[in-house]
């Protein structure tokens, strides 16, 4: 999940696993809904899923290092609370977009 609290917006992908490719292939999502952005900021945890590796296994070279590029990566500490934020955010009635 990616939310964009301020927007009051969210974006979903429901995977039957959380391989490297199926987070590569949701940041690449991420990127074409914000093409007009230089930089994404996201904030995320700390899984072994969620590294650069993850892009050129899913893409070419080139087109790995541009997504990765495209993102600042901010992660959360090992033992936050950031959990708390994302349960609140799909409890949330709002329409999905």
């Amino acid at each position: 999940m990616a939310s964009e609290p301020l927007a009051g917006t969210r974006m979903t992908k429901v995977t039957d696993r959380k391989t490297k490719v199926d987070w590569a292939q949701f940041l690449q999502n991420i990127a074409e809904h914000y093409q007009a952005a230089q930089k994404i900021t996201l904030v995320m945890d700390n899984l072994n899923t969620h590294r650069p590796g993850a892009l050129y296994e899913a893409f070419p070279p080139d087109k790995a290092k541009a997504l990765w590029d495209r993102f600042e990566f901010v992660y959360t500490p090992k033992h936050g609370s950031w959990l708390n934020v994302v349960e609140i955010e799909l409890n949330v009635n709002q329409p999905m977009s």
